[in-house]
């Protein structure tokens, strides 16, 4: 389990930046996951459930203005940046997973 920052700007302002972290990569990707969720939510506040494939959480990653994640390396003692090309590879495989252990 690495420490895993994530670093999130939805708009071209800078002051839209926020960042969260998690225990692990794992769980970071679940909270991109779920900030796609709350987005899809405010769009549709009447539908009581949400669905999607990850086509649209892709597309939903590509339109922010910048997502990236800092994960520890114990190693070096430092963090070491990703970009959304990667993240949507963790996610990929994440999701991958979680459908393979539903079945």
């Amino acid at each position: 389990m690495s420490h895993t920052i994530l670093l999130v700007q939805p708009g071209p302002r800078p002051e839209t930046r926020t960042y969260s972290d998690y225990e692990s990569v794992n769980d970071c990707m679940e909270g991109v996951c779920k900030i796609y969720e709350e987005h899809l939510k405010r769009r549709n506040p009447n539908t009581p459930t949400i669905t999607y494939d990850i086509s649209q959480l892709f597309d939903f990653v590509d339109q922010l203005a910048d997502l990236s994640c800092l994960v520890y390396q114990k190693s070096t003692n430092t963090y070491a940046p990703y970009n959304k090309d990667w993240i949507k590879e963790k996610i990929y495989v994440l999701l991958r997973q979680a459908a393979g252990q539903s079945e």
